[in-house]
């Protein structure tokens, strides 16, 4: 397993694209209104806009398993809470949970 992503929910997705290009200096990849990501060596940063689930500030961790199947099996069975079964969504297989602080997280 590997942590492959971070979204940060945002409320002024040009002013955080702005923070994060142009004063921290990280290098762009994709760039909308709706998700933008950057690269930062092994896992990206996303920026989402926010919303009444996902206030702005707030942050979802994504990661990254050989065998997503496998891994909803496994965990599903040793308790992990999973809140959405896994799905196809953007090309990829993936299953939203609960960490041990109750927040979600993603699994492709």
């Amino acid at each position: 397993m590997k942590l492959t992503y971070a979204i940060k929910f945002v409320a002024d997705m040009d002013k955080a694209i702005a923070f994060h290009r142009d004063t921290l200096g990280l290098p762009p990849g994709m760039l909308s209104p709706w998700w933008s990501e950057f690269e930062t060596g092994g896992t990206k940063l996303a920026l989402h806009p926010a919303s009444a689930a996902h206030p702005a500030g707030s942050v979802q961790l994504g990661y990254g398993v050989d065998d997503v199947d496998g891994f909803y099996a496994a965990r599903e069975a040793a308790g992990i809470t999973f809140t959405e079964a896994l799905a196809m969504l953007h090309g990829s297989k993936i299953g939203t949970f609960l960490d041990s602080e109750g927040a979600e997280c993603k699994i492709s």
